[in-house]
């Protein structure tokens, strides 16, 4: 079995999908087992001495100032998950639980939490077995980290919850007996220590960002073919233009249009059939490519996040000292996932324009109306891009940040929050209706350059209509639409198109 080897310092976003997407198995390094057991021994000692310490001899939040004899540790650590565990909504998907389990061990593996290497173990032998506990979707915060929806996680761990086992949800208990994993009783720091965390926004941030860097490059692949269906003009994805502008993204994404166009016989220069073409295809470079440096600064944050320390209080066993500190708050992540959701939702606010001067008849330059050749007794692709029109606007209303509102909680102590989860889910919103607007706009440019009667495309674009034209034919007159739109929606989120044009063309930015 593929391994990657986990020590809190060097996970990389590749790493990341690779265990939560292609099931790859995870394994401490003995040096993060040694860093473990030195955090757990310190926080032993304390608790010995009773020393007054936040969350391990004191109650939680607004209860910091309640002290907590060494009788009662093992309850209050229950007590804590049984009753944080106020998560609504839909469960989240397979692959967003086993990023949550995984950057949580992830963290707990630098040595700076205080858990026991046997409760880690336990954690990481449900990931490892596939025992996914049932998680919702809402009930965070994002500020004393993740605590409703990651004490789901923990009930599982102590025989309490739901969990999917094998396809089949089952009890706690039940799915880790079936998996030959024993359950665990919490100890002084534990509950702390596995949910006072950024691990659920991080984990969906991280999808959605592995998956906006793929949908950039896909976004690059309809522009282009959008640009021959329309015989645009290539003059204006020169690099020299994008060189004395100098943004990274922008000069990435005219290299990708002129890579994927290049050959091309359905594309024209300037002055050839027009002087110049409207903003939807001529800005290409500039606007995606401000998305690509938007992807680019949040994948470097989210991989700061995923491996850092975001408990309280912190150990510290080389200086013999337990530090309450404020790592747990999202605000580091909350921004960059709002941002992200703006970046993702630009690239559908710039296909959706795209498709509307495809099926314009006063923008297209020649094509029938709505991409139909009988139009009035067939509507053609009329209602696709209301379609489009709507899922845009919709967007616009998640873009709306969730970073700054903030509601008191824990009888004022925890004071200000970052809704950095709910900014992760609604950027992950966003990425799902925006790549559903790109496989309307591929689709209606594969129908335009039919129409248009193919006169040879580029190495890049050829690839995509191929893969298209393999699952959906031409639409000579109205059929039913929604299964086009859905496998057009398949293909692109199963990326085979990315990797079918780099094998042509080589890397795409």
């Amino acid at each position: 079995m593929k391994r990657v080897y986990i020590n809190g310092s060097d996970l990389t976003l590749e790493d990341f999908i690779n265990v939560t997407r292609r099931n790859y198995m995870i394994e401490l390094t003995k040096e993060a087992e040694m860093n473990i057991k030195k955090s757990r021994a310190l926080v032993d000692k304390y608790f010995d001495e009773n020393k007054v310490i936040y969350g391990i001899t004191t109650g939680f939040g607004k209860f910091s100032d309640v002290s907590i004899t060494s009788l009662e540790g093992k309850l209050l650590q229950r007590n804590l998950i049984i009753s944080h565990a106020c998560g609504v909504g839909n469960p989240l998907d397979e692959e967003i639980v086993r990023g949550i389990m995984l950057l949580r061990i992830n963290a707990l593996s630098k040595g700076y939490s205080g858990i026991r290497l046997s409760a880690l173990r336990t954690l990481i032998d449900m990931l490892n077995k596939r025992v996914h506990p049932i998680i919702p979707e809402k009930g965070s915060l994002g500020a004393s980290g993740d605590l409703a929806p990651l004490s789901h996680m923990v009930l599982v761990m102590l025989g309490e919850g739901e969990a999917v086992y094998k396809g089949e949800k089952l009890p706690g208990k039940e799915a880790m007996n079936k998996a030959g994993i024993e359950t665990i009783e919490l100890v002084a720091k534990e509950g702390l220590a596995l949910i006072n965390g950024t691990q659920v926004m991080t984990s969906i941030g991280a999808h959605t960002i592995y998956d906006s860097l793929n949908l950039s490059k896909i976004a690059d692949l309809a522009a282009a073919l959008t640009t021959e269906a329309l015989n645009g003009i290539t003059d204006a994805f020169d690099p020299r233009i994008h060189m004395v502008r100098n943004h990274y993204g922008q000069r990435c994404s005219g290299e990708n249009l002129l890579n994927a166009l290049e050959g091309s016989k359905m594309t024209s220069r300037q002055g050839e059939l027009r002087v110049q073409d409207s903003y939807s295809i001529r800005c290409t470079p500039q606007v995606h490519g401000a998305s690509k440096d938007c992807f680019k600064f949040v994948k470097e944050k989210i991989e700061i996040e995923m491996n850092s320390v975001t408990d309280n209080p912190i150990i510290f066993p080389e200086d013999n000292e337990v530090i309450s500190g404020g790592n747990f708050h999202g605000q580091p992540m909350a921004l960059p996932f709002d941002f992200l959701g703006k970046g993702i939702a630009e690239l559908a606010n710039k296909s959706e324009r795209r498709l509307e001067r495809l099926v314009n008849p006063g923008l297209s330059n020649g094509l029938p109306a709505f991409l139909t050749k009988n139009g009035g007794l067939n509507s053609g692709f009329m209602i696709v891009q209301y379609s489009a029109a709507s899922l845009v606007s919709e967007n616009k209303v998640l873009a709306h940040p969730a970073s700054v509102d903030s509601i008191p909680s824990s009888a004022n102590q925890e004071d200000h929050v970052s809704m950095g989860t709910i900014a992760a889910r609604k950027a992950r919103d966003i990425l799902d209706n925006s790549r559903r607007v790109l496989a309307m706009e591929i689709l209606g440019a594969c129908q335009a350059i039919d129409l248009r009667g193919n006169k040879g495309l580029g190495k890049g674009t050829e690839v995509v209509y191929n893969i298209i034209r393999d699952s959906v034919s031409t639409l000579e007159e109205d059929r039913v639409m929604y299964p086009d739109l859905d496998k057009c929606n398949d293909i692109l989120k199963s990326n085979i198109i990315v990797e079918k044009v780099e094998e042509k063309i080589g890397q795409l930015n």
